[in-house]
């Protein structure tokens, strides 16, 4: 007899059979076999664990958000996995928001700030180990032994600061609950369901849009983990000058390839699909094929960044010689992209205006291309018509942080049309990009394509530049190349 089909979870909300896979090899689980899975192992409870440690910046971002919202349950969810075929999921990343509050990264997760008395009490909700006695951490395809341990609930507690409980609980109390409710949307479409007739979506924007602000000043932890992201981002790009002549051996994945090997081994991942892209496709502002062919002669546009452990992730553009060495032409379009990112890195200080770094930036663009002859003048005509656009195409820079365009869903007045503060974080990334079937511009132009882009600290006094490890003038870019390839 076999009890592949009587086996059946004895937790909260989970009344389904574990289900064996189609057309595996094993019919069934014998009585036998399912009583010797329960016993023998050894306790593996882990009880010297540390709090994480920014344990106290959670603690302190929680505290601000219940003052925001006094009075009221708010619901904050890690997300679930995603299929990305069949029976395969998508690498997991916790929802923004979450992991902002908690330090926690795993699925499934939900931290719930109840009101009590003038504040909040905050438990973090969460799968606990895998059930040793109803076989799921060996037959279920999530279960411990296909995917790795789950830390305990307890355990949860010690490393977050925060109460622990069983997340398989949570829609029942939430569907039971009473009193003012807000969610964080889109992220995980059981929370919401048991939430359906309590919430409103112009409340629940309130708090998406509150958490998108409350991010706008970096604490010192993020500081730190974004100066570690930057460290690793300079050093990858090292690694992709060393292999260029590998790349143009093969293709611009190569690079992208590259790149990716010393982000997972310094960090959790990319931060973004990198942006490798070889002559003409450095016109293309998200370029992510990278497929295409690298040639010596050519551009390349590197837009890359390492993202940490704790999801703070860099975002750095240069613009290299395949060759080693600028041609006339080349050197004379990336000196005025230079040039305009000084101006843009300049204007960036506490009390200045946000949107001042991009206006000094494309003032600086706009003034080479009517120098050049490619728009008619005068400058202030071009920045008043946005002429300039036709080869600048973008913003000059986002603000940065757990997301690469942080903070997005906060208010303009808050944003774009807010003032710098010490403590933001913003990029500075000034382009010209010569589309190749433009005609408006000499021939010799077409097919160009160079971005600058650093990670710019806003501090009491002015700005620190974390990514100026690497350089950017053009002559510090070719003796930087020449000496890493010997």
């Amino acid at each position: 007899m076999t009890v592949a089909e009587e086996l059946t979870p004895e937790t909260p909300d989970e009344s389904e059979p574990i289900k064996q896979r189609k057309n595996g090899l094993y019919p069934g689980v014998s009585d036998e076999l399912a009583e010797n899975m329960k016993t023998g192992w050894a306790d593996t409870e882990l009880r010297d664990l540390e709090p994480i440690p920014q344990a106290a910046e959670t603690a302190a971002r929680r505290a601000k958000l219940s003052a925001r919202f006094p009075g009221e349950r708010l619901v904050v969810p890690a997300g679930n996995l995603k299929t990305r075929s069949n029976d395969t999921d998508y690498p997991f990343r916790a929802s923004v928001e979450y992991a902002y509050l908690t330090g926690n990264q795993t699925e499934d997760g939900v931290l719930v700030l109840e009101p009590k008395g003038e504040g909040h009490e905050a438990t973090i909700y969460l799968r606990p180990r895998s059930d040793r006695d109803n076989g799921e951490f060996w037959l279920d395809g999530h279960g411990e032994l296909w995917v790795g341990r789950r830390h305990s609930l307890t355990e949860a507690e010690r490393l977050y600061g925060i109460p622990a409980s069983d997340v398989r609980e949570l829609p029942g109390k939430l569907t039971a609950a009473t009193g003012p409710v807000r969610v964080v949307r889109g992220h995980d479409a059981g929370i919401e369901a048991a939430l359906t007739d309590k919430v409103t979506a112009e409340r629940d924007e309130e708090l998406r849009v509150f958490l998108s602000e409350m991010r706008l000043v970096k604490d010192d932890f993020e500081i730190g983990e974004l100066q570690k992201a930057v460290d690793s981002t300079v050093r990858g790009f090292e690694d992709v000058v060393k292999v260029l002549d590998k790349a143009e051996a093969t293709s611009e994945r190569y690079i992208e390839g590259t790149f990716f090997l010393r982000a997972r081994v310094e960090g959790n991942d990319v931060g973004y699909g990198t942006i490798a892209a070889a002559g003409p496709h450095a016109c293309t502002l998200h370029w992510v094929r990278n497929d295409g062919p690298v040639r010596s002669g050519d551009l390349l546009l590197l837009d890359a960044g390492v993202e940490t452990h704790t999801y703070y992730t860099a975002d750095v553009t240069r613009t290299l010689p395949i060759s080693g060495r600028f041609s006339e032409l080349q050197k004379k379009i990336y000196d005025a992209v230079y040039e305009a990112q000084e101006a843009g890195i300049a204007a960036v200080k506490p009390g200045a205006k946000y949107r001042d770094f991009h206006d000094a930036a494309q003032r600086v663009l706009a003034e080479k291309l009517v120098e050049w002859g490619l728009v008619e003048g005068p400058v202030e005509r071009v920045l008043e018509l946005g002429l300039q656009r036709r080869w600048t195409l973008h913003g000059t820079g986002h603000m940065l942080g757990m997301d690469v365009h942080d903070c997005a869903a906060a208010r303009t007045e808050t944003y774009v049309d807010g003032v710098l503060e010490p403590g933001m974080v913003l990029t500075v990334e000034p382009g010209l990009y010569f589309q190749a079937d433009d005609l408006t511009v000499p021939e010799e132009y077409r097919g160009i394509g160079v971005r600058i882009e650093d990670d710019i600290l806003v501090t009491e006094d002015g700005n620190r530049n974390l990514s100026a490890a690497l350089p950017r003038r053009s002559e510090e870019v070719e003796e930087w190349m020449a000496s890493l390839q010997g």
